[in-house]
């Protein structure tokens, strides 16, 4: 059983109901013997037929008129044909078990008629025969059923105790429900996620967690914002040096000679890949913000996809690399940042280029499907390089993550990209992850929000074609 809910709710109720099981099975343990009833029923039948014989009609009337109001008995008697000699009007259950049969079968379960006792004798004179009925008083036994058995008041006993235990279990477990959402949001990356914990009302174990967590996730909030706030401040004060350099660097090629062109050109290399790793870390930073919002701002995917494949061709043919696409007609609308979406489908395509075999070709496809109730695009890149092992998979969108430091020398890459790209489709309300393909190579796939109203039945795919030096194309 996973619920806490369901095991406190349970073990109460069943504590409950087990304690109103024994209370009344130890009531009816000490409860009067039926020895108290026989001899009341012997004494009552011997004083009726005394009384009828001695007085007639008239003290027998008398007789049981006092046992009802004295004793609260409904006591008949009956002759051998079944008559009530009192002529009082006897119930159809005294007539019944006057005759030796069992009262009425309709007797009711909650309020079930009061139990009788029978019993009879001859006469005097040994000529007749009387048949006493007694209908007990009801008194706390209202809630015995058949047989004396205490069925109704053990079931109103138990439902009772199941609805105590019920709210008791829901009051105690409705904050961890509360902290259990706010887990998952500040696990999603909501960092503004809190229990809402009560100020004064409760100040059990529970509330106190819901404060500490509350107190945890405020604390987790300012530190990654200032590390956001760090890191964006570092990145612009590295700007102003850099620039400086530059213009140092523009001024030592006037004066130097051509001996020293060469290097010239490294620092001026070094100083464009410090540039960019600045404008990099400067967009993980504004990602990692958690203030930002994405922009209602209506995105072709289709159209910004063909855009980066045909620079990526370009791109590829250093490498005699060629990007294969299929982008189905349709309209591929997503709403967010158009240089963002940009910058994340970019590092990607760039990546697999980067990575594939030299003479292969990258692989880019675009598609949709419903995940969720929802309509999505998804972009497959796919290339045909050594792959990356399985361990290593999540890891690649970590910043500045790099399979190994060579590798990193030889292809220039300082382990940005793909985080850039993980915290961009994040931020649009998309997923990415990356997997080793069965014919080699790695497959990264993004998945993006279509918007509503988007028809994907009409989407018509197109084959693949091969760009050999001209721009890709858009189908």
């Amino acid at each position: 059983m996973k619920s806490l809910f369901l095991r406190i709710f349970l073990s109460f109720w069943m504590a409950q109901a087990l304690f109103v099981v024994l209370a009344i099975l130890v009531t009816l343990a000490f409860r009067p013997r039926s020895s108290t009833w026989e001899g009341l029923r012997t004494t009552s039948l011997n004083d009726a037929v005394s009384a009828y014989e001695e007085g007639g009609e008239p003290q027998l009337r008398q007789y049981m008129e006092s046992l009802e109001s004295t004793q609260h008995l409904r006591a008949f008697l009956f002759d051998e044909q079944g008559n009530e000699i009192s002529h009082r009007a006897a119930p159809d259950w005294a007539i019944r078990v006057a005759a030796g049969g069992p009262r009425s079968p309709h007797d009711g379960f909650l309020f079930p008629a009061p139990p009788v006792q029978r019993d009879s004798r001859a006469s005097s004179d040994g000529k007749h025969r009387y048949t006493l009925v007694l209908g007990l008083p009801p008194g706390p036994r209202v809630f015995l059923g058949p047989r004396g058995m205490p069925v109704p008041g053990l079931i109103i006993a138990i439902i009772s105790s199941g609805l105590v235990c019920y709210f008791l279990s829901w009051y105690l477990t409705k904050p961890i429900v509360r902290l259990r959402t706010a887990t998952r949001q500040l696990a999603a990356g909501d960092l503004t996620a809190r229990t809402g914990a009560p100020a004064s009302g409760r100040r059990d174990e529970v509330a106190s967690l819901m404060r500490d967590f509350d107190a945890m996730a405020e604390r987790i909030e300012t530190l990654v914002k200032a590390q956001s706030r760090l890191l964006n401040d570092i990145s612009h004060e590295l700007r102003s040096p850099l620039a400086r350099l530059n213009v140092a660097l523009g001024l030592a090629r006037q004066r130097a000679g051509m001996e020293r062109a060469d290097m010239l050109d490294r620092i001026e290399m070094e100083a464009s890949r410090l540039n960019e790793l600045i404008g990099r870390i400067l967009t993980l930073a504004r990602l990692e913000d958690g203030e930002q919002r994405v922009p209602q701002t209506p995105v072709q995917l289709g159209e910004l996809v063909a855009n980066v494949a045909e620079d990526a061709e370009f791109e590829a043919q250093e490498r005699h690399c060629h990007v294969h696409t299929v982008i189905p007609e349709g309209d591929w609308g997503v709403r967010g940042n158009d240089s963002l979406l940009h910058s994340a489908v970019e590092n990607v395509i760039r990546n697999a280029i980067r990575y594939t075999a030299e003479g292969t070709s990258v692989e880019i496809e675009l598609t949709s499907e419903e995940s969720g109730g929802r309509s999505e695009a998804v972009l497959r890149v796919s290339d045909s390089g050594p792959g990356v092992p399985e361990d290593a998979l999540r890891k690649l969108f970590e910043p500045f993550y790099r399979l190994d430091d060579a590798r990193g020398r030889l292809t220039g890459g300082v382990g940005l990209g793909l985080a850039i790209t993980e915290r961009a489709v994040r931020f649009h309300g998309g997923k990415v992850s990356a997997s080793n393909r069965p014919e080699g190579g790695l497959m990264v796939e993004i998945r993006l929000p279509l918007i509503s109203g988007v028809r994907t039945s009409d989407l018509r795919p197109q084959p693949l074609h091969t760009n050999t030096g001209t721009p890709t194309s858009k189908v």
